[in-house]
């Protein structure tokens, strides 16, 4: 496909936690933007080519997804220790401050990137995402019913033999629009090592992330960056959290957007346009 991710450069980049695949291109404020389950960077592919026209725009296939490292230790999955190598790789690439955006379990992962590293994230979008530590204290039968998947992954082995089994009932082979795109999330989802590290990030959550939330929220520590909270309105968050945007009000004095987007879960696929104008317009007010 010759439009795919044009004027984009693919690299792996180098760190001392392990290589990190990225694809970067624009120029302007950097903007590092983070996929969810079970995606790798490409799934940015219709929304990052319009960031770039005014940003500096770094997709990252996060440890453990994609052609990423693979973290050896299930702490090394942990939220923390994934922030820490983006952090690096972004310094690598020459951004000492930059924003970030995460869908999904990338926003979890960019929330401990701007908590950890307040000097160098100068802003915060989050996607169908609020802290692990909220999510699992309201936790209750309706999250149990339509999220069960959170904790069925978290059992590691056995749901990596379930999977491994029929990798097309729990990964559809037409789940994904682009034809490049989809061959990089088939490459991804039929990897029995990339599959194994997908779990180890949900594992992780429940036994490293939840602990370093609540230890932050105990210390009184809050994001120090402006917060733009955005999530999928044919999906369930509001069925869940009412406002969405509710659950961050203990972690941010300064969300200064909030919206829902007219689509499912994969946003950045099902509704790209409304994405890059909700992102740009946030940190259009950062520059």
């Amino acid at each position: 496909m010759a439009d795919f991710f044009k004027d984009f450069t693919e690299r792996h980049v180098l760190t001392s936690h392990g290589k990190i695949r990225v694809r970067y291109g624009g120029s302007g404020l950097p903007i590092l933007l983070l996929h969810g389950h079970p995606r790798t960077h490409t799934t940015w592919f219709k929304v990052a080519p319009q960031l770039a026209q005014e940003f500096s725009v770094v997709c990252a296939d996060m440890p453990g997804f994609g052609q990423s490292y693979q973290p050896e230790t299930l702490a090394g999955s942990s939220a923390r220790a994934k922030a820490a190598a983006l952090h690096e790789c972004m310094a690598v690439l020459g951004h000492d401050k930059f924003g970030v955006a995460g869908h999904d379990r990338g926003s979890y992962r960019a929330f401990r990137l701007a908590m950890d590293y307040p000097d160098s994230v100068i802003g915060l979008v989050v996607m169908d995402g609020v802290p692990i530590y909220e999510t699992l204290n309201r936790a209750d039968w309706r999250f149990a019913k339509d999220w069960w998947h959170w904790f069925f992954f978290a059992q590691s082995e056995k749901a990596e033999a379930a999977i491994q089994a029929r990798p097309d009932l729990w990964y559809p082979t037409k789940a994904v629009p682009g034809a490049e795109n989809n061959l990089d999330y088939l490459a991804a989802t039929r990897s029995p090592e990339v599959v194994r590290g997908m779990l180890a990030d949900y594992r992780a959550g429940l036994e490293f992330d939840y602990d370093d939330d609540r230890r932050d929220k105990d210390a009184g520590r809050r994001l120090q960056c402006p917060l733009g909270v955005l999530w999928s309105r044919y999906d369930d968050m509001e069925k869940l959290y009412g406002d969405p945007a509710s659950p961050w009000a203990d972690w941010s004095d300064r969300i200064v957007l909030r919206q829902g987007i007219p689509s499912g879960h994969h946003m950045a696929e099902e509704a790209p346009g409304d994405v890059a104008d909700m992102i740009r317009l946030f940190f259009a007010k950062l520059c």
